[in-house]
């Protein structure tokens, strides 16, 4: 009998492509779109990010053309709790999450894992870019994909039991491959444009998301150089994230940039160019894929950004559960509440939250 996936469908080529891809290698397939918006965002725009209204249709027409079932579930509840309520809270704190993380772990991951298990499914599948393998001692894997679009690094988080009971059919191939198989297969959704945007925030627009969300409009404070002097007045800490120099608000006659949010006393600190530079970072809430701990020092990789090409660095466990990363040469723009994730060459080591 063949293995039963539930496979996590946005209505996008990638997941499209993966059921295929299931069919092909002989799954017994069924798609299953999350709904993951509260309705008040949902009337945003039916066709904006990855979770739109005529995404879950595209999804059920894809199913369609294949000859799966197609499920849609309701996730709103525990998607506004652990990544809409998440990603308020850590701009109002002066840090940067990455929402799609947050997603991948508790709902994409976590609760569709769940749901599946109760379903009688024996895996889920998604279109994620990534290579699940398994080392000779039985311990579960997560690689790099080989291609430019490598997802790895919004995956670090997978535990063992997830890695075990997921697959990642797009794994091998490349984003142009995958959309001349939906191309030789009639897929509906072969060219349809990859989402860009937070599937929640309308036009990237952070700031007015948050005030709409949280009902408070961020009070303005002051810009203040590394010594504490007042250069200017800031228009609310939710306008700025670590590195910004454009959309600033005010002129310096020279490129300043973000160097520090500081909640507490409502102050953005600004520096000249070079300024964004650090040679360390501290992290916490930390997951490991191929060993449990850390226990002692360890060289890798590290990337501080999705976009970022990973760096020499050096990992030290610290007390508290956290640990030291220090880089071979500064990083640009280390972002508190953006994730740091530890490679060893295309094996991801894991990763953590920027401290």
């Amino acid at each position: 009998m063949s293995k039963k996936v539930l496979l996590g469908m946005s209505g996008g080529v990638d997941s499209s492509v993966a059921a295929l891809l299931l069919l092909k290698a002989g799954y017994d397939v069924t798609g299953m779109t999350m709904r993951l918006r509260p309705e008040a965002y949902m009337q945003q725009s039916a066709s904006g990010g990855c979770c739109s209204l005529d995404d879950i249709d595209d999804a059920r027409r894809v199913c369609y053309q294949l000859g799966i079932d197609h499920l849609v579930l309701n996730f709103t509840e525990q998607f506004e709790r652990d990544v809409i309520q998440y990603f308020a809270e850590q701009y109002a704190a002066g840090r940067t999450p990455n929402p799609c993380i947050a997603c991948n772990r508790h709902l994409k991951f976590g609760a569709m894992l769940q749901k599946a298990r109760l379903l009688g499914f024996d895996f889920i599948a998604t279109g994620h870019y990534a290579v699940i393998t398994q080392n000779d001692s039985g311990r579960w894997l997560l690689k790099r994909a080989p291609a430019s679009k490598d997802q790895s690094y919004v995956l670090y988080s997978l535990t063992q039991d997830q890695l075990a009971h997921t697959l990642m059919p797009l794994g091998p191939y490349t984003k142009p491959e995958a959309r001349q198989l939906a191309e030789e297969a009639g897929l509906r959704v072969a060219h349809k444009p990859d989402s860009q945007e937070i599937c929640f925030v309308e036009d990237n627009d952070y700031a007015s998301f948050l005030e709409r969300y949280t009902g408070t409009k961020a009070p303005q404070g002051d810009f203040v150089d590394a010594q504490g002097r007042i250069l200017g007045r800031h228009r609310g800490i939710t306008h700025y994230t670590i590195g910004q120099r454009k959309g600033l608000g005010i002129s310096f006659g020279k490129p300043m940039y973000v160097t520090k949010i500081d909640a507490v006393r409502n102050r953005i600190t600004l520096g000249e160019e070079g300024s964004q530079y650090a040679a360390s970072l501290l992290a916490d809430d930390l997951n490991f894929i191929p060993f449990d701990t850390l226990d002692k020092p360890l060289q890798v990789q590290a990337k501080v950004r999705y976009q970022a090409r990973p760096a020499d660095a050096v990992l030290t466990p610290v007390d508290g559960g956290r640990v030291r990363v220090d880089f071979a040469e500064p990083q640009r723009s280390v972002t508190p509440g953006q994730a740091v994730v530890f490679y060893d060459g295309d094996l991801v080591v894991g990763g953590g939250v920027i401290l």
